[in-house]
């Protein structure tokens, strides 16, 4: 496990929006230090030891990751329909972490653990081959050429995901850009990944997300491809 890595480019945006509701804050002042793994940030874990996931759910289940959860809908829905994986979800903006917090106490779910921050960080200290699966749902698709490089599907975090990952594991990238496509085919396979399906249908146990609802009021076609880890 390194000790240190070299700065690199947020492939996040802002990290609060809009000021928060007292409900929403309520959320986060009680709930979730209970739901974060510990150890994941470099002020808890300052030489990045290795976290053990059966530490954060208690037992040796399957470990799911979601890459920026969003407003979490589909992360409920996800330990909802599977109680027996734990499921951790990164997501830098509070707002969306406060959105989910309200969403885990209205569905009752305990299989869940939500790091407000950095997915890297967590990648960073996770063994290596310790995800059954991972979710890239509507990222950041920073639009412009010059951004692309920040975009998540680069070697920088591509690399680390597969590291984290078993032989194997599903690998899936939800996206309504036709270019975050292309760079997903280019560089996903290039980090370790086989091509599974690339298809204008969903999965089957997909829930539509607001951003993807949001997607399609404005015309833009959702794209829904599927790696599994060489």
């Amino acid at each position: 496990m390194p000790n240190s890595r070299q700065p690199h480019r947020n492939f996040y945006g802002r990290i609060r929006g809009k000021t928060l509701r007292a409900s929403q804050k309520t959320y986060l002042n009680e709930d979730l230090d209970a739901l974060r793994p510990h150890g994941v940030t470099r002020e808890d874990n300052p030489g990045r030891n290795p976290v053990d996931p059966s530490a954060i759910f208690g037992d040796d289940r399957p470990v799911w990751l979601e890459v920026g959860f969003g407003g979490g809908e589909h992360m409920v829905h996800m330990a909802a329909r599977n109680p027996a994986v734990g499921i951790i979800g990164c997501e830098p903006f509070i707002n969306g972490v406060a959105m989910l917090l309200g969403k885990i106490r209205e569905a009752g779910v305990t299989n869940l653990s939500v790091h407000p921050g950095d997915a890297r960080d967590l990648l960073d200290v996770l063994p290596a081959a310790s995800l059954s699966k991972a979710f890239l749902n509507y990222p950041d698709p920073w639009p412009k050429t010059r951004h692309h490089r920040r975009r998540f599907v680069t070697p920088e975090h591509l690399v680390p995901l597969a590291r984290a990952m078993k032989p194997g594991a599903e690998f899936r990238v939800a996206t309504d850009i036709p270019d975050y496509v292309r760079q997903t085919l280019a560089e996903v396979p290039a980090a370790g990944f086989d091509l599974v399906a690339q298809s204008s249908a969903p999965w089957e146990d997909w829930l539509s997300t607001r951003y993807e609802q949001k997607a399609l009021r404005e015309g833009r076609a959702p794209h829904y491809v599927t790696f599994r880890r060489r």
